[in-house]
């Protein structure tokens, strides 16, 4: 019965399966894979390159805006920000919910985005 116990348990244990494979490093994020059409509220936007590690994704503010993934429309009150492209723009980074490092370099960016003066074109472009 001992003997039964301790193979039952050496089973259990098991020390000749392969050990799990564990990454040393944690994945990376890939590019492009911030969804835009999910930020809204309060934003802060970063131009301080030493502090773009602090910031939630790196984007660049598109001339035209027919290239633009995202139109912006500033609203004067957080409690109007509610939904896609609509931001309220903060002085403080603290109190913002997004912080954003802003790019003069395209191909660095996760997204673009323009500014509109119409609330109701605010959003996602459709591509």
């Amino acid at each position: 019965m001992l003997s039964t116990l301790l193979i039952s348990g050496l089973l259990a244990l098991n020390p000749f399966a392969a050990a799990p494979r564990v990454p040393l490093a944690p994945a990376a994020v890939v590019a492009g894979s911030i969804d835009a059409c999910r930020i809204y509220g309060s934003v802060y936007l970063e131009r301080d390159p030493r502090r773009r590690g602090y910031c939630f994704a790196t984007v660049y503010l598109e001339p035209e805006e027919t290239f633009a993934d995202l139109l912006v429309y500033s609203e004067t009150n957080k409690l109007f920000a509610d939904r896609a492209g609509l931001w309220y723009f903060t002085e403080a980074r603290d109190f913002a919910d997004y912080a954003l490092f802003v790019t003069d370099n395209r191909n660095l960016a996760d997204f673009s985005f323009q500014y509109t003066k119409v609330r109701n074109y605010a959003g996602c472009q459709k591509q």
